[in-house]
Parts: structure tokens; sequence; C-alpha cells
């Protein structure tokens, strides 16, 4: 099965979160890590920044619950 890749742009995007908090939530294990690309270029599975967007929404339902 064939997924969809975002660069970092997209992400930002999709997410509202700016670099460095996206880069600080890989390394806190609390965002989905990116796949090397090339030498130079990383993404990020789709359906991973998905089910992270979930899960947030997730997390603040059960908190108003």
């Amino acid at each position: 099965m064939v997924q969809n890749i975002l660069r970092l742009r997209d992400v930002q995007s999709a997410t509202g979160l700016a670099r460095s908090s996206i880069y600080a939530g890989m390394s806190a294990g609390t965002f989905p890590k990116s796949i090397p690309l090339s030498e130079k270029a990383v993404g990020w599975l789709e359906s991973e920044i998905e089910e992270w967007q979930k899960a947030r929404i997730a997390a603040r339902t059960a908190r108003a619950a």
C-alpha cells in the first residue's frame, strides 16, 4: 500500500505547529518520527500525522468528560 509522505511545510500546516515544536515532539516521543527521503530531506507519513491528530482530539474529549 502506497502512503502519502508530507514535507515539513505540509506538516506545519496540518498541525499548526512550528518547526521547533515538531522536532521537540519527535525528541520527546510525542510526535511521529520523520522518514529520511534523501541525504538532506525528510518527510512524515500522512497516516501517522492523522493518527496523532486523532489522539490529540481524543485527549481533549477525555479531559472535558
